[in-house]
């Protein structure tokens, strides 16, 4: 890509930063050039993000109708899958499959509660209300 041919679509990240690009100078040398954003890239992570918040809303309809644990809706909002709570939280995976279920998780003791709410960067109450607060 030729260095005036670098997108400058504002992006969502255009407005708190800007991001490196490579393109080709005159001569045809690689060199750096600042991007406030690219259309397709923006779209693709705003279909990303769509579906996540898709993700995250079904988790939450899954504990309120009782069929999981508020964990499944902190793994979905966290974006973490179950080998990186394991890696946060210390806990064994057949623990925390147990823990995902509202039965088990209405069980946890306060220990288990905090090491959870630790690892989802929230209160304890807030991981039993669902509640969570952008950073």
């Amino acid at each position: 890509m030729k260095q005036e041919d670098v997108p400058q679509d504002n992006g969502a990240l255009g407005k708190m930063t800007r991001e490196v690009c490579y393109a080709t100078d005159k001569e045809g040398k690689y060199v750096t050039e600042l991007s406030t954003g690219w259309s397709v890239k923006t779209d693709a992570l705003d279909t990303a993000w769509h579906e996540i918040e898709e993700r995250v809303a079904k988790a939450r309809e899954k504990v309120l109708a009782g069929e999981a644990s508020p964990l499944l809706f902190f793994m979905e909002r966290r974006l973490m899958d179950m080998p990186t709570l394991v890696a946060y939280t210390g806990f064994w995976k057949w623990r925390i499959k147990k823990d995902l279920t509202a039965k088990g998780f209405a069980r946890l003791s306060p220990r288990r509660l905090t090491r959870y709410a630790e690892a989802f960067a929230v209160s304890v109450e807030d991981l039993k209300s669902m509640t969570f607060h952008e950073d």
